[in-house]
C-alpha cells in the first residue's frame, strides 16, 4: 500500500461514527505468508498456483480458498476430509508464519491513523473473515486498540455476505448507515453495499462499482471521516 503524506490536524466534523476494517491488505499485510503457505499446498498436491490464483484468494473463506485453487487440480478426486485436512495444515502453515510478526509490522499510517480517531473518539472495530485475526491483532499490538471485534470465529457466512461487518457495527452499537467499512477486497466491498455501508476502497475493492470512496493510500480516510 502506497505510503501517503498526510496533515492528520483537521476539522472536527466527522461523517461516520465508526469505520468497521478490513485487516489483512487494510491495516496490515501478510499476502505473502498467505501465498506462500497456499504454494506449499498446491506443491503438494501437483497443482498450479501463482500470482493470479493468490489474488482469487483475497477477502474469501480458508475453505472457499482451497475450492480456487482446485479449479486447476487435475489429479484423483479429494474426499471432504481430505479438503479438510489441507486447509487445516495450510493454516498451521500460516499461522508459523505470523508468529514471526511484531509491531513494527503494523505501518506507520495505520497507526498514525487509529491515534487519531483515539483522540477523536470515533469508534473502529475489526470485520474480517479470517480466524486468524485474534493472532495477527495480539502479535501486531493492538489487539486492545478497537472497540469491536469480528472475525472468522463469529460467522457463518463469509464475505460477499455481509455478516461479519454486520456483527461489528452491532458490536460497536452501530447502525450499517452511521459507519464505513474500509476494504481492499471487491468480495469485501460487495459485502459492504450488501449490509447498507458506505464503502472506503483501496486496491481492487475499487473495482466494485458500489464503492463510494475509492483510495489510493490509507491516510486519505482522513479526508472522508471529517
Amino acid at each position: 500500500m502506497p505510503i501517503c503524506a498526510k496533515n492528520f490536524e483537521m476539522g472536527f466534523n466527522m461523517k461516520y461514527s465508526g469505520v468497521v476494517f478490513d485487516l489483512d491488505g487494510v491495516l496490515c499485510h501478510t499476502d505473502m505468508y498467505h501465498y506462500e503457505a497456499w504454494k506449499e499446498i498446491a506443491d503438494k498436491i501437483n497443482t498450479e498456483f501463482d500470482e493470479e490464483i493468490n489474488n482469487l484468494l483475497r477477502g474469501v473463506s480458508r475453505m472457499e480458498s482451497l475450492e480456487r485453487i482446485l479449479w486447476r487440480y487435475t489429479g484423483p478426486p479429494l474426499s471432504a476430509e481430505e479438503k479438510e485436512a489441507l486447509a487445516t495444515e495450510k493454516n498451521g502453515l500460516y499461522r508459523a508464519k505470523l508468529e514471526q510478526m511484531s509491531p513494527a509490522d503494523l505501518p506507520r499510517e495505520a497507526a498514525e491513523l487509529l491515534d487519531h480517531m483515539d483522540r477523536l473518539g470515533i469508534k473502529k472495530s475489526i470485520g474480517s473473515s479470517s480466524r486468524n485475526a485474534p493472532l495477527i491483532l495480539e502479535r501486531l499490538g493492538i489487539a486492545g486498540r478497537f472497540d469491536a471485534v469480528a472475525d472468522g470465529n463469529d460467522i457463518k457466512h463469509s464475505k460477499p455476505d455481509p455478516e461479519v461487518f454486520l456483527i461489528a457495527a452491532e458490536r460497536m452499537g452501530l447502525s450499517p448507515e452511521n459507519c464505513l467499512v474500509v476494504e481492499d477486497a471487491e468480495a469485501g466491498a460487495e459485502a459492504a453495499a450488501a449490509g447498507g455501508f458506505d464503502c472506503a476502497g483501496l486496491g481492487d475493492a475499487n473495482r466494485v462499482e458500489t464503492v463510494k470512496y475509492r483510495l489510493t493510500c490509507l491516510s486519505e480516510l482522513l479526508d472522508i471521516l471529517y
